[in-house]
């Protein structure tokens, strides 16, 4: 599925040669990508990104209901890329990083019901993991010091909230914009929690909220 017919053309001769490959179908645009697909069934569908009436991202979603996805673009943007494999692409080449026979092999694994990633595809893919990870990290250790926070100091769920703008270096009329709470009840809060915690100063209070004291 390109709107470039040369490049489709390409495509559908070397596949055509593969004896375990059957072109069943192109397409130039995104609609008619998933009418072909909804029609034919193929059990792989190459697909590009950039296509005119509707783009690649656009019909993935409808395109996996009833074809295993195989992105064929030359857009690397890691974005683009951590976006088709959410929204449910079995694999991800780039035009120009790869031969013809690694075509091959890439439509036989998806075909297969495994995935293929190009090189800069599988590093946003490593990347993406790790960041998820990273974020589910940060969220377990935001919910054990908050849990310390109320059970060891008496916080209430507010002055948690303040101590955790504190704890981003925002001043007391930031944090009340983005609380929504005028810069008086802030500086309150911010009283309040050195009392709870037993310190003076602001980097007091973070070190403490932060376990580093």
């Amino acid at each position: 599925m390109d709107d470039n017919p040369i490049v489709r053309a390409a495509l559908s001769g070397y596949l055509a040669l593969c004896p375990d490959v059957c072109v069943s179908a192109q397409a130039a645009d995104g609609r008619e990508a998933v009418a072909l697909a909804r029609r034919n069934r193929p059990t792989v569908t190459l697909l590009d990104h950039r296509m005119p009436v509707a783009d690649g991202l656009s019909v993935l979603g409808e395109l996996v209901g009833h074809t295993r996805v195989l992105v064929l673009t030359s857009d690397a943007s890691p974005d683009l890329i951590a976006a088709t494999l959410r929204g449910g692409a079995c694999g991800y080449l780039v035009h120009g990083a790869f031969d013809p026979p690694e075509l091959h092999r890439a439509v036989a694994s998806v075909a297969a019901g495994h995935g293929w990633l190009s090189p800069v595809a599988a590093a946003v893919a490593a990347a993406t993991v790790r960041e998820q990870a990273e974020q589910e990290r940060v969220r377990r250790d935001l919910a054990e010091r908050r849990l310390l926070a109320r059970s060891r100091f008496g916080l209430t769920r507010r002055e948690q909230e303040v101590l955790a703008q504190l704890a981003q270096g925002l001043s007391n009329a930031a944090i009340g914009h983005r609380l929504l709470l005028t810069e008086k009840t802030v500086k309150n809060h911010v009283q309040h929690i050195f009392t709870k915690l037993g310190v003076r100063r602001r980097t007091e209070a973070v070190a403490v909220w932060t376990g580093q004291r």
